[in-house]
């Protein structure tokens, strides 16, 4: 037991979720017959519920500011749909297609966030209006039918990276991006044990760190293998790069740039963040803003992979991405939540999803089984902070990000947790 503290630093109970997360693949895994882990499936997992987890980043952030946003469903759908009319109608290119939905996400998102922000209305009720709203509006303006859309466009929700350089019998894009993953986790293990060492700072035995890393670069390595190895024209798909991106992206803005401390802060404590310099409705208005336009790309994203928009897309994708949030830790009264952690709440629901349809159980069971899943996340962490615990993905991540995590930051005085704009 002590060399397993050591090796995750900690109590184990921290990564439940992750735990949870392999427990669901074991067990799928098992019951489907070896379905689960096949690469056929990972790759249509990873297609099929990458724009819930381009949801859950933003809405992760709302959350940590202390908001809720219901109306992401009823956005995308509306920018899928105009999208899709105006590359029909107006004869864009696909490029430009973007480039509007991204638009029209900002400015949805800056409408919201003002009534948030500036006219002090609830989140709560500014984005239910929205969501109806929007629903509306998309089927109005779409009349209720399904628009096509172009090949060109279909490739950033159903495309896959191409075939280069000698036929070695996988896809070589996917196996360099991996051996890329592997290296950067390797760099980045050594050079925080080097910093820690030439800082005087207490420093794990080196047969953590090589355990550590042997776990993490196997993952990786497996998880390339499966993306490299998929029928004929498929390998790591197009969505997932975006999403990867985003991740990397949004994981270096909340845990270091001054607006993601601020972000934390709003949610902590508003009136002792504002009594320390941050601009707390500047705050509100970003997150709102950030979290249409990501909604405006899930949309694009879906509409994509669909090859079509509909009057029904977007249903039911805020409780999905919410749950995911949930379930990867973030707390229910703010201030507590990461981008990674969103992430591992959405695989857990992924698998989950996916698992449930390949044993063929109907929807109705499904939907409980979610339901109680997502409510045992929130009892858990509920459950910690009051023993005066915090949240287990926010102590998972400590070690990634030392001082410098979120979720400690929140714990720490606020002159650790804020830094002020000069």
């Amino acid at each position: 037991m002590n060399a397993i503290k050591q090796l995750f630093g900690g109590n184990t109970r921290q990564f439940g979720m992750i735990f949870a997360l392999v427990a669901l693949v074991l067990y799928f895994q098992w019951k489907t017959g070896g379905v689960i882990l096949t690469p056929d499936n990972v790759i249509n997992l990873i297609n099929g519920y990458s724009y819930i987890l381009i949801l859950a980043i933003g809405m992760v952030l709302v959350i940590i500011a202390g908001h809720i946003d219901l109306s992401v469903g009823s956005v995308a759908a509306f920018v899928g749909i105009v999208v899709a009319l105006t590359m029909r109608d107006w004869g864009l290119p696909w490029y430009m297609g973007i480039v509007v939905g991204l638009v029209l996400g900002a400015l949805i998102g800056a409408w919201q966030g003002f009534f948030v922000a500036y006219v002090g209305i609830p989140a709560f009720i500014v984005t239910l209006a929205g969501m109806l709203l929007f629903r509306g509006a998309n089927q109005y303006f779409g009349k209720s039918l399904t628009v096509p859309v172009s090949t060109d466009f279909q490739y950033i929700g159903a495309g896959y990276l191409p075939e280069i350089g000698p036929d070695t019998g996988y896809n070589n894009l996917t196996l360099l991006i991996g051996f890329i993953v592997v290296a950067a986790l390797i760099w980045g293990e050594l050079r925080g044990r080097r910093k820690a060492v030439a800082l005087g700072s207490d420093v794990k035995p080196l047969w953590v760190t090589v355990v550590k890393l042997v776990v993490l670069c196997g993952v990786v390595l497996y998880a390339t293998y499966l993306f490299a190895t998929g029928r004929p024209g498929t390998s790591f798909p197009v969505p997932g790069i975006i999403l990867g991106f985003l991740v990397l992206g949004y994981g270096f803005i909340s845990a270091r740039t001054t607006i993601g401390r601020h972000v934390y802060a709003v949610g902590g404590n508003r009136h002792a963040a504002a009594l320390s310099g941050v601009k707390s409705k500047r705050t509100d208005f970003l997150v709102i803003l950030n979290m249409a336009v990501l909604a405006g790309l899930a949309g694009m994203i879906f509409v994509a992979r669909s090859n079509a928009s509909g009057p029904s897309d977007g249903v039911g994708w805020e409780l999905d991405a919410i749950a995911a949030v949930f379930i990867g830790g973030a707390a229910v009264t703010g201030g507590v939540g990461t981008v990674v952690g969103s992430m591992i709440g959405g695989l857990v629901m992924a698998v989950l999803n996916n698992g449930l349809y390949l044993m063929g159980v109907g929807s109705d069971m499904s939907q409980i089984i979610k339901g109680l899943v997502l409510l045992a996340a929130v009892v858990f962490d509920v459950y910690n902070k009051s023993q005066g615990k915090a949240s287990f993905i926010g102590l998972m991540m400590k070690r990634l990000g030392g001082r410098d995590n979120p979720d400690l930051a929140v714990a720490e005085p606020l002159k650790d947790a804020i830094k002020v704009e000069s």
